[in-house]
């Protein structure tokens, strides 16, 4: 199966690009309603998520939400196969940014900033639209399973400009080190998920969540600004939509930088530096619940209470991540 997972992936990247527009739209919107109905463990906890987001709404409302989420995911997936096609213009055509000064203002300093993400909208059509117009991207990418996977993703993100750092070569920590205290880059990290089990456990939604420690460990290690982003769909109309292409177009958000005080304990300032992202980004994530694709667990809630206290005493409650644990934390990106 895993070898299958790897070849379906190559076969998309090298032919997606082939199909028309209105057909591969038509065909990702029927793989995301026929995923939806056939409501596996992964639908059903992107409901649960959801349910945190919108705590209000009707098991009716509440469900077709959840639709709206798996026809954004799937879109996700149908750029990701086609973008390394896209001319530039296509690319700029499809982004609008929103608070941009939140970030320029650190492009001239003596680092690169941090940028803190979800896994909201599109992260990859957001990179390839920095790298030529913002800054050089510099992640991080989990090595998946199969290896072909895993260098299919590389060559896909390689395509489109961003500069991967794949965990388990080197020392990936010191690479992040390196790279946010020289200017010239951003470096945007996916973090509201805990991978490794040696993140940060914060509120989110009136709910107990885990998130990465990374983007916070990098920025106390080396002082660069840490920015949280959101990443969302809109409706495109008119000139804009006839230059992109499509019916969507995509928002990234940025955010005033998150303050750290310096003068208390590292692992206080890591803490106390997480829940100010996961606050900024969870005003993204709730006026625009479809594009969080959280299929997976982060709420402490759905969690498994015994494997969670082990969890917990493994990593040292209160504990700031030592930097290798940081740089496994840090925003993986595939």
């Amino acid at each position: 199966m895993a070898l299958d997972a790897g070849m379906a992936f190559t076969f998309a990247w090298r032919n997606a690009r082939k199909v028309p527009e209105p057909v591969l739209r038509g065909l990702f919107g029927a793989i995301a309603d026929v995923t939806w109905l056939l409501r596996g463990g992964g639908v059903r906890q992107l409901e649960r998520n959801l349910a945190r987001v919108r705590p209000g709404l009707s098991p009716r409302a509440l469900r077709r939400l959840s639709r709206a989420g798996m026809r954004s995911y799937m879109r996700y997936y149908r750029e990701a196969f086609t973008l390394p096609a896209w001319t530039p213009e296509r690319v700029r055509a499809r982004v609008r940014v929103v608070g941009y000064d939140n970030l320029t203002v650190h492009l001239d300093g003596d680092r690169s900033p941090v940028l803190a993400l979800s896994h909201q909208g599109n992260w990859d059509l957001a990179g390839a639209y920095a790298t030529p117009n913002i800054a050089p991207v510099l992640t991080v990418a989990e090595r998946l399973k199969p290896d072909e996977l895993f260098e299919e993703f590389l060559a896909f993100r390689n395509s489109i400009g961003l500069e991967i750092l794949a965990l388990g070569d080197g020392d990936v920590f010191r690479d992040l080190v390196r790279g946010a205290s020289r200017p010239g880059k951003i470096i945007p990290l996916l973090a509201d998920r805990d991978l490794t089990h040696r993140g940060v456990e914060v509120d989110l939604f009136g709910h107990r969540a885990r998130v990465a420690a990374g983007p916070a460990a990098l920025a106390v290690s080396t002082g660069t600004p840490l920015v949280p982003t959101g990443i969302y769909y809109e409706r495109l109309r008119g000139a804009r939509r006839r230059a992109a292409r499509s019916p969507w177009g995509l928002v990234i958000q940025f955010f005033p930088r998150v303050e750290i005080d310096p003068g208390v304990p590292r692992a206080q300032q890591v803490a106390t530096a997480t829940q100010a992202w996961v606050d900024a980004l969870s005003v993204a994530i709730r006026e625009h619940p479809e594009d969080w694709h959280m299929l997976q667990k982060v709420f402490v809630d759905d969690l498994d209470p015994a494997r969670y206290a082990r969890t917990r005493a493994e990593a040292g409650e209160g504990d700031a991540p030592a930097p290798d644990d940081a740089a496994r934390d840090a925003g993986r990106t595939a």
